[in-house]
């Protein structure tokens, strides 16, 4: 096959940060995506009706009118009143909860994973049919986090029946097993989770544009989440979790987490699925997954792609902010040929 096309492909797990970095990525994706799930983790996080609506404000501003929707989500607080979630339910998609100093800008994060400090928020949202999105990590050993985590998620699936919850980019062949135990979880995957495992990050000189959290795992559990991919588990979505950091950020001591993918990730998914031989499930994956899990309705937007080489650049930069993404410098058999 020399030619494939997209349609309405959905990032369900984004970071476009702000400012300069806001112009700078906003625009890798809203070319070639038809919306995207953003992350509300800034500095300080997204948690006021008014911050989130000027926030989307930014976005639509940074996407150069292209055809894109930014789904928005507010940064989880204990004590979010029904009134108050009521008045914002038909702004946002989802509420991220974030354990306190688990990742990047989420030190204002929830201290305790105990279901009587989440309840009141929780039932809100349940009453209103409001999805929650959780970054499933514990402070344990940096390998196991995930699978700490695992029976966090069942208490709030079985105390919230009715609570549709996204264990946001799973790296475990645990969390895959999950999805099939509880009718109310789902999950999202990233591409770089689909590809790598720790060898790639640090089995030999470290690659800190590989550095991201959670952290790549073992071979099986890249495995374990290829599969489910490749197969478009139908409670299983498309989320980048590309996370762009300023390169002097990233090649340093003490390096921030995060892998930035937006400029290749549907270019790479078609090869890869093309490679497993599984080109038919690409646009369930991509797209009629998390269209089904969150009800969306999108205009047509389709992203055709051609065999054909394209190198990706050295880094992308606008003003003083520059970014490196993965496979800097490499050489893709796919191309973006046209956007309709």
């Amino acid at each position: 096959m020399n030619k494939f096309t997209i349609n309405q492909p959905l990032d369900m797990h984004l970071h476009l940060r702000d400012n300069d970095m806001l112009k700078l990525v906003a625009p890798l994706t809203s070319e070639t995506f038809s919306g995207a799930l953003v992350m509300p983790n800034l500095v300080p996080p997204i948690t006021k009706k008014d911050d989130l609506l000027a926030y989307k404000q930014r976005i639509i501003e940074a996407s150069n009118d292209d055809n894109f929707i930014p789904y928005m989500t507010l940064f989880f607080q204990n004590d979010y009143s029904f009134e108050f979630l009521e008045s914002v339910k038909n702004e946002i998609i989802g509420i991220k909860l974030y354990p306190a100093g688990i990742t990047t800008n989420s030190e204002t994060g929830v201290s305790s994973m105990d279901i009587e400090v989440l309840r009141a928020t929780l039932e809100n949202m349940s009453r209103l049919g409001i999805p929650l999105c959780i970054h499933g990590e514990t402070n344990g050993f940096v390998m196991d986090r995930e699978k700490e985590f695992m029976p966090i998620y069942e208490s709030i699936a079985k105390a919230f029946p009715d609570l549709k919850i996204i264990m946001e980019h799973i790296t475990t062949k645990d969390a895959v097993d999950l999805l099939d135990k509880y009718p109310n979880l789902y999950a999202t995957v990233t591409l770089h989770h689909l590809l790598i495992t720790l060898d790639d990050v640090a089995g030999g000189m470290l690659d800190p544009h590989l550095f991201c959290k959670p952290i790549a795992k073992r071979p099986e559990d890249r495995t374990a989440l290829l599969n489910a991919a490749l197969k478009a588990h139908p409670k299983l979505m498309f989320g980048s979790d590309s996370a762009p950091h300023p390169k002097h950020k990233k090649e340093c001591c003490g390096c921030a987490a995060g892998v930035f993918t937006s400029p290749i990730a549907l270019q790479v998914l078609v090869e890869l699925f093309e490679k497993h031989n599984a080109l038919e499930n690409l646009n369930d994956f991509v797209s009629n997954n998390a269209q089904k899990i969150y009800g969306l309705n999108l205009s047509e937007k389709n992203i055709n792609l051609v065999k054909k080489d394209f190198i990706v650049p050295a880094i992308y930069e606008y003003k003083d902010e520059k970014v490196v993404p993965m496979y800097a410098g490499k050489t893709l058999a796919w191309s973006i040929d046209s956007i309709l």
